[in-house]
């Protein structure tokens, strides 16, 4: 059984124009925890909800009888350790099987959950802590996790109690302690649907992170990731590869997937990550959806997919960033599954999409998710014409489910986001005469040279379909005639070897392939790509270097 029928009129569409009438539901003081986890815990207690395993054997399978029990116990730790209602609670629990009983025990208690990578160093511990004003952090065990936790701790301004997943000395293990409280049902009042549930810092790529805030209702806008999106399966397993400490988990490991009904399933893995680890894993727990970003799908097809068993799969998606049309050909051919994009961001739910009921396009980011009025705006607010580059905003109305709140002790920038007419991106699409989305890339990455203007996403399509190319990214370089020219720092894929030839073969590729004067006047080979925390490319950072 699941519970979507609590939260929208049907299910069956034909077409994505009756799939624009649909009405979604939004129940009375609605609680994720109350109303979804100990809803099944009544009505299916061995129902499954995760389905845990890690890369030395361990597995763990929880159903809602015991996570709703589980997190009862962990709202009576909380209470104890004196974290209350409105109370910030940071986790750095990487893929831990606790991440999701803190969860729904933080939802249920009232506390504000904060979802942290377990990345971060004892600097960006302390900085997070303290915009917060976190009172506990809860932990993975893993020795660099706790190195640089422990530097960070008396850094710390307003932090009462770090706790771990296993024994530190001086500090409790967190399965011994909840462990020690009942299993009863709190009784708690619920909080006020419309206060603070989550808290995300994004790892944009410029600046400090924003606090980006979400309410009780956020959980009901990925009813359209799961179930429409994504094509989650009642009793189902679904993956989504992403770490809890970002918004892509609350995109595709919890909320929309546990409301239609479907488990979800969780790799916890230690050391260096290789993308061909999770396809013994698809056979082996009959994996049924899966949703990885552009990154892992392009590594995957450079490898010979020829040896493993996909038929337990019958839905693939991605999201992230843009995926190239040549990745979509090359998995399509090697596995019969074609990929559904979609695109959104940690303010939102997925606002464009390859929906389930439609015939996915290859490097397109579909069509409006029904939650969002979205338009493509030019700078004065005015839309412009299909065809044209606009930025993608969506009309606010006036009960918004599923966008960023506010911005934590930032007016100015709530404001700006949800105080006028329009939520804007940042980000540059294309609609064509069909109604479907094309996206350019981030309006701080255009590149202007010679007059014209140049989405890097296209000419980084273009290069990804040469078989040397493993990772790309476009930029604007400084040039004294043309004032910027086309870059391309490219990572090769492994048999292959940087030389002028296979500069000039790029080149001539990409001419080709599109624009002649979209090709990359330079070309850089490195080992590895600036990133972010959260796997990003920093152009920025490429740009950076290239003007000093």
């Amino acid at each position: 059984m699941n519970l979507l029928n609590k939260f929208i009129d049907r299910t069956d569409f034909a077409d994505y124009e009756e799939f624009k009438s649909i009405r979604v539901t939004v129940p009375e003081n609605f609680n994720f925890a109350c109303d979804v986890v100990d809803e099944y815990a009544r009505l299916c207690p061995e129902k499954r909800a995760l389905v845990w395993c890690n890369s030395v054997g361990d597995e763990k399978i929880v159903t809602f009888g015991e996570l709703s029990a589980l997190a009862n116990r962990t709202v009576a730790f909380l209470t104890d350790a004196g974290i209350n209602r409105g109370d910030y609670v940071m986790t750095m629990l990487n893929r831990r099987w606790e991440y999701w009983v803190v969860a729904v025990a933080c939802c249920k208690l009232g506390a504000v959950l904060i979802p942290a990578t377990h990345l971060l160093t004892a600097k960006d511990i302390a900085y997070r802590c303290n915009s917060a004003g976190v009172k506990m952090l809860i932990a993975t065990a893993e020795a660099d996790v706790i190195e640089h936790t422990l530097h960070a701790v008396d850094k710390c301004e307003t932090l009462r109690e770090c706790v771990f997943t296993a024994p530190v000395e001086g500090h409790r293990c967190f399965e011994e302690s909840i462990m020690r409280f009942p299993a009863d049902d709190p009784g708690l009042t619920r909080p006020d649907p419309r206060g603070n549930m989550l808290c995300y810092f994004t790892s944009g790529t410029t600046g400090m992170p924003k606090m980006v805030q979400h309410d009780f209702e956020y959980p009901i806008g990925f009813v359209f990731n799961a179930y429409f999106w994504q094509a989650v399966e009642d009793d189902g397993l679904h993956f989504t590869a992403a770490e809890t400490g970002w918004a892509k988990c609350s995109w595709g490991k919890i909320y929309g997937q546990w409301i239609a009904g479907s488990a979800v399933f969780a790799y916890d893995y230690h050391g260096r990550f290789t993308p061909t680890d999770l396809l013994p894993l698809i056979a082996k727990y009959k994996i049924n959806t899966f949703c990885v970003p552009p990154t892992i799908y392009r590594f995957l097809v450079k490898e010979d997919l020829s040896g493993y068993d996909f038929s337990s799969l019958h839905h693939c998606t991605t999201a992230g960033e843009a995926l190239n049309a040549e990745v979509f050909r090359q998995f399509y051919e090697a596995t019969g599954q074609k990929i559904y994009e979609g695109f959104g961001q940690t303010e939102s739910c997925v606002i464009l999409a390859n929906f389930r009921f439609m015939p996915p396009v290859s490097g397109c980011s579909g069509k409006p998710c029904p939650l969002y009025d979205v338009r493509l705006l030019d700078d004065e607010e005015n839309q412009v014409r299909d065809g044209e580059e606009g930025e993608i905003c969506i009309r606010l109305r006036p009960h918004q489910i599923g966008l960023v709140s506010n911005y934590k002790d930032d007016p100015a920038r709530t404001a700006a986001a949800r105080g006028g007419t329009y939520y804007h991106t940042g980000d540059l699409a294309k609609r064509d005469e069909n109604g479907l989305y094309w996206f350019v890339g981030r309006k701080d990455d255009i590149i202007k040279s010679s007059g014209y203007r140049i989405g890097p996403f296209e000419v980084e399509s273009a290069l990804m379909e040469h078989p040397s190319v493993l990772e790309c990214a476009i930029t604007g370089a400084p040039d004294p005639i043309r004032g910027t020219v086309v870059k391309a720092t490219i990572v090769l894929a492994p048999g292959y070897t940087a030389c002028d030839a296979l500069v000039k073969e790029l080149q001539n590729h990409v001419k080709q392939a599109t624009a002649p004067y979209k090709y990359p006047r330079i070309i850089e080979f490195v080992k590895e790509m600036p990133k972010t925390v959260s796997g990003k490319i920093r152009r920025v950072e490429i740009r950076e270097k290239d003007s000093k």
